[in-house]
């Protein structure tokens, strides 16, 4: 239904104000943005999006190494309490997965695949509708990865930009009407591809990216070439024997609030390396730099579990450790594993949330 709301409009405005029918483009924030992405594959009418602060995979966002985003799908129901009226399905939907039903795992999925953009990519490819995102790098509610992954799969105009912040900050200002950058290039979007406008924004690399530690952008001609300067591989030592259920020190801060501070005065969570307790966090450090590194993309972790039981949870972060063994949280990301044999090792590859660092 809201999907048929987007084309009502469209009719609406059709019929009843000097709208072209040529010239029609859907832009939004949060629950805007993904409706946004969804309409254009279903209305062909649709020639231009912006999407800002969305989702393109609605699993990946919130359900990412099969692991319950708490805070973020608290976030979203509250949300919709708020300012709507949730229907049955929806109410169940989030009581099944704030509870864990894991026997309603599949259900729930499939509720999500629905109702996402990435599952309909072919689609909107066909329709052909310039499309914009932007996203910031802590989103702690619709995380960058599956952005950058829903934009590779795109074949027509399209453009990607990830600046510092979390959910919906790096364009807050400019639903204010401050200047904003995210809304500039909104703009020289529409311009470039409702109006017809030579405004240069097509000729700019398409993918744009803000570093989290300096104010410059930086362009790219894809999201594989923003992890293209090399890759740099750390050993894990031996193995480690953790008690689990006990909070380490470490995490990756509260839902919207840590990483705007990270946004605006520069400061990601942080944990005192040397002092997280050894007997339930398991602590890997390289040798000490003698020049600046760049992080760029997604760092991936390998590592092999052996449970004690067949469930379980446990969350990789990735710090940069000053002198005085403060690390400050350069990225993280939970993994869940259901039904393994205890004492039996099996391998994981855990992507984590993708960043810019330096």
């Amino acid at each position: 239904p809201d999907i048929a709301d987007v084309s009502a409009v469209i009719d609406w405005a059709l019929a009843n104000s000097p709208a072209d029918a040529d010239r029609i483009g859907l832009g939004g924030v949060s629950y805007a943005a993904g409706i946004t992405l969804l309409a254009s594959a279903q209305d062909p009418r649709v020639k231009a999006v912006v999407a800002m602060s969305g989702w393109a995979d609605l699993i990946e966002s919130i359900y990412s190494g099969r692991t319950q985003h708490v805070q973020a799908a608290a976030m979203l129901g509250a949300a919709g309490y708020l300012t709507g009226r949730p229907g049955p399905e929806l109410k169940t939907l989030l009581g099944n997965f704030l509870g864990s039903r894991l026997d309603k795992e599949q259900e729930m999925i499939e509720w999500g695949r629905r109702r996402s953009a990435s599952e309909q990519v072919d689609r909107i490819n066909a329709n052909g509708a310039a499309i914009m995102l932007g996203n910031a790098w802590g989103d702690t509610i619709f995380p960058p990865n599956q952005y950058a992954k829903f934009y590779e799969r795109l074949t027509g105009p399209k453009r990607l930009e990830f600046r510092p912040g979390d959910h919906a900050t790096a364009e807050g200002t400019g639903l204010l009407g401050l200047p904003n950058d995210t809304w500039t290039n909104a703009h020289r979007w529409f311009d470039r591809y409702l109006k017809g406008e030579r405004n240069g924004v097509d000729t700019e690399a398409p993918v744009q990216i803000k570093s989290r530690s300096d104010n410059g952008y930086e362009g790219y001609a894809d999201w594989k070439s923003v992890g293209a300067g090399g890759t740099e591989k750390l050993a894990l030592s031996d193995s480690e024997h953790l008690f689990a259920n006990v909070d380490s020190g470490a995490n990756g801060g509260i839902l919207l609030l840590s990483s705007a501070l990270d946004q605006f005065v520069k400061a990601p969570p942080i944990a005192s390396v040397p002092l997280l307790p050894r007997a339930f966090a398991a602590v890997w450090q390289s040798e000490r730099y003698d020049r600046a590194r760049r992080i760029r993309g997604t760092a991936k972790l390998h590592t092999t579990v052996t449970p004690t039981k067949g469930d379980g949870t446990f969350v990789a972060y990735l710090y940069d450790v000053g002198p005085l063994g403060i690390g400050k949280l350069v990225s993280n990301a939970p993994y869940t594993f259901h039904g393994k044999t205890p004492g039996q090792a099996f391998g994981v590859d855990l992507e984590l949330f993708s960043t810019a660092y330096d």
